[in-house]
């Protein structure tokens, strides 16, 4: 996945989510809050890595964000995600946020980071991951 161009952009197939960044969603300044898309990637990271795991995943670390571009209020944002490794009971998800104004349709990389998650049974301690 990690194309950064925006003439490419990212491959459809690995959508996981896609939504508006609203009011609601801006820090003080009026910017959307980093920590509302990090969420967003989290969300996206978790629907993989659940899908994987067949069950409950947590994440353990998040790898090399940073952040390219704003992203404004009404801009739709599109997430992607794709399982890039897998351990004994981890896995590493590849995770790519992109915005796109309500007025044109250019997509443009606001940021990219690798979500580490561990498969957990109902205890809440890693358990490994089934045979694919």
């Amino acid at each position: 996945m990690r194309s950064k161009s925006t003439a490419k952009g990212p491959n459809e197939a690995n959508i996981a989510i896609r939504t508006i960044a609203m009011p609601a969603d801006t820090n003080p300044n009026g910017d959307i809050f980093g920590g509302w898309l990090m969420s967003q990637m989290d969300l996206a990271a978790g629907n993989v890595a659940a899908r994987r795991a067949v069950g409950r995943a947590a994440t353990i670390a998040v790898e090399g964000m940073t952040f390219h571009t704003p992203v404004h209020v009404g801009d739709e944002v599109s997430v992607y995600a794709e399982l890039i490794s897998v351990g004994r009971t981890s896995m590493k998800i590849s995770v790519e946020a992109y915005r796109r104004s309500r007025h044109n349709d250019e997509r443009i990389m606001v940021t990219e980071a690798d979500f580490t998650f561990v498969a957990i049974d109902e205890d809440g301690k890693p358990r490994p991951l089934p045979l694919p």
